[in-house]
């Protein structure tokens, strides 16, 4: 089983993450990690928080000489401005009242929800774990995950195909192979927006500039796929082992992301049945493949297993509720209407959504990989694997 935590604050110290399950075996160093990171913190659009940090994860535990143990893996990401947050965010309880409370919540944030639920008078308790800052440790160990991955030829990537009103000609994704995902992801790569589509980039760059300039803030929508993956990853068994359930409730986790479809999602449900579903094709001569689809309308999973084909899903972030342009609540303390505080914020954060998403679906890829084949060490986990390969091309 893999499992994983992160803990830390926004401005605290340092942002903590744990994950276990790993096997023995697997090469993993620091950069591997910071690469990811480093994506992340790209995209036109971001705000002063991005200029401060540059992540770099530290490995505290796990790994030996560059190879993993088996045992957990910890690790640690400084926040460069504790600096500044020292004595506001200390546990020391000698620094209380050291900072001023925050009383007044923001709308489309955690602050009035979690302030109620957690019997706290100071929302700034709730605002700091709340904060997107946590998806930092999210990708770190998302990193890890796509080091498993790779081993058995396994793939992660994404591409953005709207930002505000500007959207992409619509790609197709049902009928498209593992070749043409990752050609889209390499183009958006490249990408400020991390739009493969340059002229839909430039209309997206505008419309950003736009917002910011009045002040206000744009969400989007993007693609995020594993391919390689083999048939039978997750269950049908128990609805909390469904595989589009586990990778949906992945997604929607991250903060501001608030809809997520798998495969042809939504537009399904405007189809015929005879229009919906990938018809099955057998060959031995395709790449030792046996069974496959030329259509992928289902996304990659039925009935909540992978079927062979690229998983794919599309997810929408909401625009982030941290305005320049202030709304109207309500302070929790006077109960008098005020304007909500502007704090940094970015313009735009759907490229390095689409970034995070692709850590949270590797996670629960690699996950869904070890409960197939087991292995407490690669060298285990890639017999068992190879094997499940070779009964798949003789079934």
């Amino acid at each position: 089983m893999l499992r994983f935590y992160t803990a830390g604050e926004s401005h605290g110290k340092v942002l903590m993450g744990i994950i276990e399950g790993v096997p023995s075996g697997i090469a993993l160093s620091e950069p591997d990690i910071d690469r990811e990171l480093k994506r992340r913190q790209k995209g036109y659009g971001r705000g002063g928080r991005m200029k401060i940090e540059s992540d770099h994860a530290e490995i505290v535990s796990g790994v030996r000489w560059g190879i993993t143990t088996g045992a957990p893996i910890g690790l640690i990401i400084e926040n460069r401005d504790w600096a500044n947050w020292q004595r506001a965010m200390s546990a020391d309880p000698a620094m209380s009242g050291s900072a001023p409370a925050v009383t007044r919540p923001r709308p489309g944030h955690a602050d009035l929800p979690g302030a109620l639920k957690y019997a706290q008078k100071d929302i700034r308790n709730i605002l700091e774990r709340a904060s997107a800052r946590e998806t930092a440790m999210r990708v770190a160990l998302g990193a890890v995950a796509r080091k498993l991955l790779a081993e058995f030829g396994m793939r992660a990537g994404s591409f953005v195909f709207q930002i505000g009103a500007a959207a992409m000609e619509a790609a197709d994704t049902t009928a498209m192979g593992a070749s043409a995902l990752a050609g889209l992801a390499r183009k958006a790569e490249s990408s400020p927006v991390g739009c493969p589509d340059e002229k839909t980039a430039e209309k997206m760059k505008s419309l950003i500039d736009e917002a910011a300039k009045a002040g206000d803030t744009l969400g989007g929508r993007f693609t995020v796929f594993v391919t390689g993956l083999p048939p039978g990853l997750g269950s049908h068994i128990q609805w909390d082992r469904r595989l589009e359930g586990r990778l949906a409730q992945a997604l929607m986790s991250i903060q501001a992301i608030k809809a997520v479809e798998v495969g042809g999602g939504i537009t399904l449900a405007a189809r015929p049945g005879s229009e919906a579903m990938d018809e099955i094709f057998y060959s031995k001569s395709k790449a030792g493949k046996g069974f496959y689809r030329k259509t992928n309308r289902m996304g990659g999973i039925e009935g909540g297993m992978t079927n062979g084909e690229p998983l794919v899903a599309h997810a929408a972030m909401k625009p982030i509720p941290t305005l320049k342009k202030p709304l109207r609540s309500v302070d929790m303390e006077t109960k008098k209407p005020f304007r909500a505080a502007y704090e940094r914020s970015d313009a735009c954060a759907v490229p390095a959504a689409a970034v995070i998403a692709e850590a949270m679906a590797a996670l629960v890829c690699a996950g869904a990989l070890l409960e197939k084949t087991g292995g407490d060490s690669l060298e285990e986990t890639r017999r068992n694997y190879d094997a499940y390969i070779r009964y798949l091309a003789q079934f």
